[in-house]
């Protein structure tokens, strides 16, 4: 059983910030790594990405946005509510070293993986360029806590709604053509990280890339997280969720992340159903 320590709306309607009590995950979880909850006893399993790390304190920091079953069930959780689950760490850590001039790109709510990871490339001495892209300025997260840690922060939004109007590539190929850089890493969804990184490509500029595919167990047995990298299957729970962007089959991530959206759909109508609920803060 893990407590939630900290609950907080910092996207309305439907994005909540958890600081969850985990000492043994906290201790050894790295940027880049994620969790796999189950919150009660009949209640699936869904990975989430670490949004902050303190070994200090014992504890985890996740980012949930309300739109499936179990992430609208966990969105009535509150502070001293327990988690019945928490697995972690798992997947392999962002690999940080000194690499220059680093561009980080975050889609949606794909900012606040980022975060850590800003922290830790920047505690290494690189000079970190963050892009952040949203549909409008009202969805925007995690813009001030980027600010902290790096060296510029770029905001694009659909709308024009604030900084610059359009899609996170039309700021990158900005970027990149008046100042290249060493590393390009992307997280968000994979419609984003596809084109994020053929943007990249042309510049001959490594791109890392967080997968999200479908995964159940975690740990590699299941194989429901297989992705093609580079012509090879590959399991992004244990293998990833890094990898080359140049690399992946985005066609067959993109399709087999459709495979249970039916089967999704009827889950969360069914559990509506069944429960009256209301969203708290």
């Amino acid at each position: 059983m893990a407590k939630i320590l900290e609950k907080r709306l910092i996207r309305y309607p439907d994005v909540f910030y958890y600081r969850i009590n985990a000492p043994l995950i906290s201790r050894k979880a790295k940027p880049g790594q994620f969790v796999i909850i189950r919150l009660h006893e009949r209640g699936e399993r869904i990975p989430l990405s670490l949004a902050d790390i303190n070994s200090e304190e014992g504890t985890i920091s996740l980012i949930v946005m309300a739109v499936g079953k179990t992430t609208t069930e966990m969105s009535t959780f509150n502070v001293g509510d327990e988690i019945l689950d928490i697995c972690g760490p798992l997947g392999q850590p962002t690999h940080i070293q000194k690499y220059g001039r680093v561009i980080l790109v975050g889609g949606g709510f794909g900012v606040a993986p980022l975060y850590p990871i800003a922290m830790s490339l920047k505690e290494m001495g690189n000079e970190i360029v963050v892009i952040m892209g949203a549909r409008s300025k009202d969805l925007l997260i995690y813009e001030n806590e980027m600010r902290a840690v790096c060296d510029k922060v770029l905001i694009t939004t659909d709308d024009g709604s604030k900084g610059i109007k359009g899609v996170v590539t039309t700021a990158l190929k900005q970027e990149l053509e008046q100042s290249s850089a060493n590393i390009v890493m992307a997280v968000g969804p994979a419609v984003m990280m596809k084109y994020v990184s053929e943007t990249t490509r042309p510049f001959g500029i490594k791109t890392v890339v967080s997968l999200n595919s479908i995964m159940i167990d975690g740990t590699g047995m299941c194989g429901g997280c297989r992705v093609s990298v580079g012509g090879k299957t590959r399991f992004a729970c244990t293998d990833g969720p890094d990898f080359d962007g140049h690399q992946v089959d985005w066609d067959i991530l993109i399709n087999r992340q459709k495979t249970y959206i039916n089967e999704e759909r009827g889950s969360f109508e069914a559990w509506k159903k069944r429960h009256v609920f209301a969203i708290c803060e």
